[in-house]
């Protein structure tokens, strides 16, 4: 078994509201709650936090305790630049004042990754986009996007900076929106301390095989991070990694495995109902099964049988080594 290193965005741990139940599902929880949650989950070693903390006025230096009293350390840092305030975006907002705002304040979640000695600042930019045709200059709104992106990179050349590309939410179409297009912008920009987080669930969602998409980043040597989850295809549902596209899962940690790519396998569930730290061990339970099925996985039998283009024998192979 490979020497595998689990981690959790730490939201998998917060309270979730929703369109019906505004008030939550469950207690609020401040960031602290959910450091002290995390720490419970068995092997998980690492935890993504939001920026600025939520919950509480927290300083860099409580969180951090709060982190070592659990053994866990910080791997990324996620400003919130997808909030009321960004509504009409953070990178393309029309208005130049809240560009500044977004850029600021991204700009404080890079001291931040500093201070922790975390990885990356992960960008997530959901309100960048569109929502109807003719809403934007198409031409415009893209330039912005990669004019704010590189201006960050290139001001932070010794830190790493993901984009979490995915279809849609909040906005109805996101300017990051698969692996192709990302790539293409991350390709023009040039910088080398800019890659892609990809998403196992997003992947899904925007109709990509997370594992070509996986190859397709890698093979551009921009694959910096990861997250995995699973759902039903329409939408981002985040649910508990393994639980309907097993089959899917295992192929991209193959692909991964079969470049030599290491990082954290790192979760990003949203257990609205389910016990927070049992759904985040479940999942690890199962990343686990696939790594193991891995190393029983024939891969020179595999290999001939891709070759040949051949899905029964491939499959029964997996088959056989996830399932014995």
């Amino acid at each position: 078994m490979s020497n595998l290193t689990f981690g959790a965005g730490i939201w998998h741990f917060a309270t979730y509201v929703d369109r019906y139940a505004t008030d939550g599902y469950g207690e609020p929880r401040s960031i602290l709650d959910a450091i002290e949650l995390a720490g419970q989950v068995d092997d998980l070693s690492v935890v993504d936090l939001n920026y600025p903390f939520f919950g509480g006025d927290f300083s860099n230096e409580q969180v951090k305790n709060a982190l070592e009293a659990q053994r866990l350390r910080a791997i990324g840092i996620t400003p919130e630049i997808y909030t009321r305030v960004f509504a009409k975006g953070a990178f393309t907002n029309p208005d130049p004042g809240v560009r500044r705002l977004a850029h600021d304040l991204i700009t404080e979640a890079a001291d931040v990754v500093r201070y922790f000695g975390a990885d990356y600042v992960k960008l997530w930019p959901g309100q960048d986009g569109w929502d109807y045709p003719f809403q934007v200059d198409h031409k415009k709104l893209w330039q912005l996007s990669l004019d704010g992106l590189g201006q960050l990179a290139s001001e932070n050349p010794d830190l790493k900076f993901v984009v979490e590309y995915k279809p849609r939410e909040p906005r109805v179409h996101m300017a990051f929106d698969s692996v192709s297009r990302t790539l293409l912008g991350l390709e023009k920009i040039g910088l080398p301390n800019i890659g892609i987080l990809l998403d196992f669930g997003h992947a899904l969602f925007g109709g990509e095989s997370p594992a070509d998409s996986a190859q397709l980043a890698i093979d551009y040597g921009r694959l910096f991070g990861m997250d995995v989850n699973d759902n039903l295809r329409s939408w981002d549902d985040d649910m508990i990694a393994g639980t309907v596209h097993p089959t899917e899962l295992m192929e991209f940690f193959y692909v991964l495995r079969r470049n030599n790519w290491e990082g954290v396998w790192q979760l990003d569930q949203f257990p609205f109902r389910e016990d927070s730290v049992d759904a985040a061990n479940l999942a690890i339970e199962f990343l686990k099964r696939v790594d193991a099925a891995l190393d029983r996985l024939d891969v020179d039998a595999l290999v001939e049988a891709q070759d040949r283009q051949d899905a029964v024998a491939a499959n029964r192979l997996v088959q056989q080594a996830l399932y014995g």
